[in-house]
C-alpha cells in the first residue's frame, strides 16, 4: 500500500470562482488548448489534429473539465473507465507554485505573499545595495518584471562582460537571478541566491530562483536544468512532515524538495524535462517501500509552454505525458493510490506570460471509495486523502474523498 501524488504543473481546467480578482476570468488551460488543436490553430509545423490524451480521458479528465466549466472541451469526450475524478479550486490567495503545492500537501497559505511593483527599477534600493555588498557584486542588470528567456537574450552578453547578474521578477512572489553557468559559475550563483534569500525574508517573498543559462550569444542562450529554488518553508505540517515523523519512506521527484524547502522531502530525484522526470518517477516507485509516499512535479507544461504561450508545445507535452501513463499504472500494486492533479493554470492562449487562476483536476486511481470526488473547495483534500490511505494521523487541513 503506497500513495503517489503527481502534479502536472499548470494544467488548469477552467477559471476558478474568484478568477476575476486576478484578471483571469475565462482562462482555461486544457479547454483552450483542446479548442486550438481541434480548430487547427496550433502551430501546424509542430502538430496537427485534435488533442490526443486517451489515458487521461479514461481517468476522467474530460469529465473533470465538465465539472469545472460546465462543458467537455472539443475532442475530449470519452468513456471514463475509472469514476474517481473531480476538480478543486484553491483557498490560498496566490496562483503560484508554492501555494498550490503546499495546499495539496495539506497546508493552505494563510497570509498574503509580498510582490515587487511593476516599476523600473522594481527592487528596493536597500535590497539591491545589500545584495551587491554582501555578495561582492559590481551591480545588477534587469531590475524589472520580465520573461526569463527574453531578459537573458537582452542582458546575457552584457552580464558575461561585466559579471553583473540578471535580477528580475514576475507576477509571482519571486526574486530571480540569472547567470551564465561557466563565466559566472553555478556554485557562485547558488551562493548569491542564498544571500538574497536572507535579505528578502522580511518582504515575504516566496522564492529566490537561480536561473543558470549557457551559450555564447543572445542567439543561442538557453536555460539549463540546474535551476534551484530557495523557498521559505511551509507554515504548518504537511503530509511530507507527517510521513517523515511516522518513519515512512518518501521519494520526491523534480523540484518538490525546493518547493518544500527540503523539509520532509526524503530521497529527491531530478530530471531534465518531463520525460526524464517520468523516468525518475518509475525508478522512485520501484524503490518505494510499502506505506511510502511519492510526490512528483512535472515542470515542462508550465516553464516551457505555458509561460511561453506555446499552444502546440503544451499540447505535445500533454500527449507525451499521457502516452507514458500505462507504464506507471502497470507498476502499481494492489492497494496503491495514484492521484494526478495540478497546482494552478498557465493558459497559453491568455494574455501576458503569468500563471492563471484556475481550478485543477483530481484524477484518482484506484480508490476504495465509490462516491464521486465532485467539486472541491481547496486542494488540501488531496493530501488528506493520501494521508488517510497511508494511515497517517489526521492532522491536515482538508477532507478525504
Amino acid at each position: 500500500m503506497r500513495a503517489l501524488i503527481l502534479v502536472m504543473d499548470s494544467v488548469g481546467i477552467g477559471a476558478a470562482p474568484d478568477a476575476a480578482r486576478y484578471g483571469d476570468e475565462g482562462a482555461d488551460t486544457v479547454g483552450h488548448i483542446a479548442e486550438a488543436c481541434t480548430a487547427g490553430h496550433a502551430d501546424s509545423n509542430v502538430r496537427e489534429g485534435p488533442l490526443r490524451i486517451p489515458n487521461l480521458l479514461a481517468l476522467g479528465l474530460g469529465e473533470a473539465c465538465r465539472l469545472a466549466t460546465g462543458r467537455v472541451p472539443p475532442g475530449l469526450e470519452a468513456q471514463v473507465q475509472h469514476r474517481q475524478f473531480g476538480c478543486a479550486s484553491e483557498i490560498s490567495k496566490g496562483k503560484d507554485t508554492p501555494s498550490g503545492h503546499w495546499e495539496i500537501a495539506g497546508v493552505p497559505v494563510p497570509f498574503d505573499w509580498g510582490y515587487f511593483p511593476r516599476t523600473r527599477p522594481c527592487f528596493p534600493a536597500e535590497l539591491t545595495k545589500g545584495l551587491c555588498e554582501q555578495a561582492g557584486l559590481p551591480g545588477i542588470l534587469g531590475d524589472c518584471h520580465a520573461s526569463g528567456t527574453e531578459i537573458i537574450a537582452e542582458f546575457g552578453e552584457r552580464h558575461m562582460q561585466t559579471g553583473m547578474p540578471i535580477c528580475y521578477t514576475s507576477a509571482d512572489s519571486v526574486f530571480q537571478i540569472a547567470a551564465h553557468e561557466e563565466t559566472f559559475g553555478l556554485e557562485r550563483l547558488y551562493c548569491i541566491c542564498a544571500i538574497a534569500r536572507r535579505l528578502i525574508d522580511p518582504l515575504k517573498i516566496g522564492r529566490v530562483i537561480a536561473r543558470p543559462f549557457a551559450g555564447t550569444t543572445a542567439r543561442d542562450f538557453k536555460r539549463t536544468a540546474h535551476r534551484r529554488d530557495f523557498s521559505v518553508p511551509p507554515p504548518g505540517s504537511t503530509i511530507l512532515d507527517l510521513a517523515t515523523s511516522a518513519g515512512r519512506d518518501i521519494v520526491t521527484i523534480g523540484k518538490i524538495d525546493d518547493i518544500f524547502a527540503h523539509r520532509g522531502t526524503g530521497r529527491n530525484m531530478r530530471g531534465d524535462g518531463n520525460m526524464a522526470l517520468f523516468d525518475a518517477t518509475l525508478k522512485g516507485l520501484a524503490s518505494l517501500a510499502d506505506e511510502g509516499l511519492l510526490f512528483a512535479n512535472f515542470i515542462d507544461f508550465d516553464t516551457l509552454h505555458g509561460h511561453r504561450r506555446d499552444v502546440a508545445g503544451y499540447a505535445a507535452a500533454l500527449e507525451a505525458f499521457d502516452e507514458r501513463l500505462p507504464e506507471l499504472s502497470s507498476r502499481l500494486r494492489s492497494g496503491d493510490l495514484l492521484i494526478i492533479t495540478a497546482d494552478h493554470g498557465c493558459d497559453p492562449t491568455w494574455s501576458g506570460t503569468d500563471h492563471t487562476r484556475e481550478q485543477v483536476p483530481i484524477l484518482a486511481w484506484p480508490t476504495q471509495s465509490s462516491s464521486p470526488i465532485g467539486k472541491r473547495t481547496g486542494f488540501a483534500d488531496i493530501g488528506a486523502t493520501a494521508a488517510r490511505h497511508l494511515g497517517l494521523p489526521a492532522a491536515l487541513r482538508g477532507a478525504h474523498f
